[in-house]
């Protein structure tokens, strides 16, 4: 990667979202690793005759070029890294609500390599068909811990003693982690702790306590916005039910 400071040269990234601008062109709100979360203008890239259309896709590593200052530098250049392979149907659900958790949860101009790093592995998983719900959680867990959110698995917050596996933990919202009985509403077993912890997350109980868990952390960084993907994600549900 080229940089100087009016001008940056072949920066991996992803496009999250864009908005028409005007008659041809795009404003693209991106992730890369180096500078961020940012917004980029491109110019007469919905124009007939763009070489850049279909290079700008979501889900696709690029590497981008810009330059400029202020609030959307401009666009000078993009091009595919790597695997092109699109991201299968069954899992566009998936990849909006990484793209959401981004946007709501990242600062523009605020470089989190772990961040991009996590949701560039959660994407080659979908995109290798793994597990979905293992995904999800795995990425929750990484973007929570890359910026500053993560939890202790491992130990019980009052006590400091290690998660036992055969026990079962409440979590108190920024609080942590505390030792429960098994039929307490909510409680959490601590095999499912320490699953997650370790990223193996194998049976169905794993998956709905690290669920559980993970949405209320998200709920409380959250500050009471809604994700409009899992909005989406229950309407689908109940229209199916009906069918």
């Amino acid at each position: 990667m080229i940089r100087n400071p009016r001008r940056i040269q072949l920066a991996p990234g992803y496009i999250l979202h864009h908005r028409p601008y005007r008659d041809t062109s795009r404003i693209l709100e991106v992730l890369t690793r180096d500078h961020g979360r940012l917004s980029l203008f491109a110019r007469g890239v919905r124009g007939p005759k763009s070489k850049l259309a279909p290079v700008l896709q979501p889900f696709r590593l690029l590497l981008l070029s810009w330059s400029g200052r202020g609030e959307a530098p401009q666009l000078t250049g993009a091009e595919l890294a790597g695997d092109p392979t699109p991201l299968p149907s069954a899992s566009l659900m998936a990849g909006f609500y990484l793209n959401e958790l981004i946007l709501k949860l990242t600062t523009r101009h605020d470089p989190s390599p772990a961040a991009f790093d996590a949701y560039h592995a959660a994407l080659e998983s979908l995109k290798a068909h793994a597990g979905l719900e293992p995904t999800l959680r795995i990425f929750e867990k990484r973007l929570l811990e890359a910026l500053g959110y993560g939890l202790d698995l491992t130990s019980e917050t009052r006590t400091g003693r290690r998660i036992d596996p055969e026990a079962h933990y409440h979590y108190r919202p920024s609080q942590g982690l505390f030792l429960t009985v098994a039929d307490a509403p909510g409680a959490l077993s601590g095999r499912s702790l320490l699953a997650l912890a370790n990223e193996e997350l194998g049976d169905e109980r794993e998956l709905e306590d690290s669920k559980r868990l993970l949405q209320s952390v998200l709920a409380e960084v959250l500050e009471g916005r809604e994700l409009a993907t899992r909005a989406v994600a229950r309407a689908i549900a109940r229209r199916e039910s009906r069918t």
